[in-house]
């Protein structure tokens, strides 16, 4: 008989997404459009009418009685928005559900997308974190994965940030990019850590079906790095970031004290979250929804209501959902929790599960919560999660 969960929560954050490039990344399956490479959200009919479309969708969201706490403006490239056009979404979401003081307020920005007024302008329209898509520190490697900025585009993104002394910076890099080399990734690491951001994000290469990488490449093929490299470069990461004093927080991100993303905490938690947008996913009295992925359909979706048509998670799949994000975070998952959520047997079922990997050193109990080591256990994460979906999964 499967346990019964509870699903309430009430939402305190909101991903909205932002779908417009000046050209598709080459390892990237988000749902995006091309606009070209000098058409910015002054300019662009298409991205305004997308605006008018995601606010009403704002404008229709059930409510739930609590001031948003996060935002989040993904993409796509959300830095190729106007500021009149973020203020536009901003008031949106204050109308329809208020906007805490001291909320986190976060926005992927691109080099090469942004001038001095447009990010004085996102500032001044209430963004407080922002997160620059660096992706790599080599002209070569940007061309390779078919970035639309140059190294030039990037110091200058980064100068910029500096002056206007944004609150809360995050820097991404990728690694497992085809023909990277270890030279190539410690350098980016170096010019990561000489840029001074409060924040870091990894992401290791996922060759996605569909996307331009996924036709040339096959995993584990040259000219991708080899599984030896990818590890090395994991290890790299690990010891240049927390040696340069961020704390490895969550398996992809590091953090200067202080500084963790809360927004994304909110997904590795399990919390619930609203979601606007093409393909944006939302969380909601247990129910997991992700919105059309192309322009038309989604339109027709707001215009017909926006109605969301799921089935509530089932208990085991919480389950799952709750190990496969809490194991992410250095902390991991409190067994209290589990165990009053899920009951005492399923955590002693748990404990059996993973036994090999307590013997090897790749989990283990700290504080009275489940996690993974740092860095083996994060490496074989995969691994592990493969055998809790194996033997937990319904």
């Amino acid at each position: 008989m499967s346990q019964k969960v509870s699903v309430t929560g009430i939402p305190s954050s909101a991903y909205i997404h932002i779908p417009f490039c000046r050209r598709r990344c080459f390892y990237c399956d988000f749902p995006v459009s091309v606009v070209g490479d000098r058409l910015r959200g002054e300019t662009s009919g298409t991205i305004g009418q997308y605006i008018e479309v995601l606010c009403q969708e704002i404008a229709m969201s059930p409510v739930f009685g609590q001031s948003l706490e996060t935002i989040f403006f993904g993409g796509g490239t959300p830095s190729l928005l106007s500021t009149a056009q973020l203020q536009r979404i901003l008031q949106a979401l204050e109308e329809r559900f208020g906007i805490a003081s001291g909320a986190e307020i976060s926005m992927e920005v691109d080099p090469g997308t942004f001038d001095l007024a447009h990010i004085t302008g996102y500032l001044s329209a209430g963004v407080n974190r922002v997160s620059l898509g660096v992706q790599a520190f080599q002209e070569e490697l940007l061309k390779t994965a078919g970035r639309s900025h140059s190294l030039v585009d990037i110091f200058a993104a980064i100068e910029l940030i500096r002056q206007v002394e944004v609150p809360e910076f995050s820097l991404d890099l990728i690694s497992g990019l085809p023909h990277q080399s270890i030279d190539q990734w410690q350098d980016s690491l170096a010019q990561a850590v000489a840029a001074a951001p409060t924040h870091i994000s990894i992401y290791d290469l996922t060759i996605e079906p569909g996307t331009a990488f996924g036709r040339y490449y096959k995993p584990g093929d040259n000219p991708l790095p080899t599984d030896e490299t990818t590890v090395k470069m994991y290890q790299m990461g690990q010891q240049v970031l927390t040696g340069a004093g961020y704390q490895h927080y969550e398996i992809s991100n590091y953090a200067q004290p202080g500084h963790q993303c809360r927004h994304n905490r909110v997904y590795w938690e399990n919390r619930p979250y609203y979601g606007f947008g093409m393909g944006a996913a939302s969380y909601l009295q247990g129910k997991r929804f992700t919105r059309p992925r192309k322009t038309k359909e989604y339109s027709q979706w707001v215009q017909a209501g926006a109605v969301i048509d799921c089935e509530v998670t089932p208990a085991d799949e919480i389950l799952l959902e709750t190990l496969m994000l809490g194991l992410r975070l250095a902390e991991g998952v409190s067994l209290a929790v589990l165990s009053a959520q899920f009951g005492e047997a399923k955590v002693e079922e748990i404990h059996q599960c993973l036994q090999p990997y307590f013997e090897k050193g790749w989990v283990e109990v700290v504080g009275g919560r489940l996690r993974l080591s740092d860095p083996q256990g994060f490496l074989f994460s995969n691994v592990v999660l493969a055998k809790l979906f194996a033997e937990l999964g319904a």
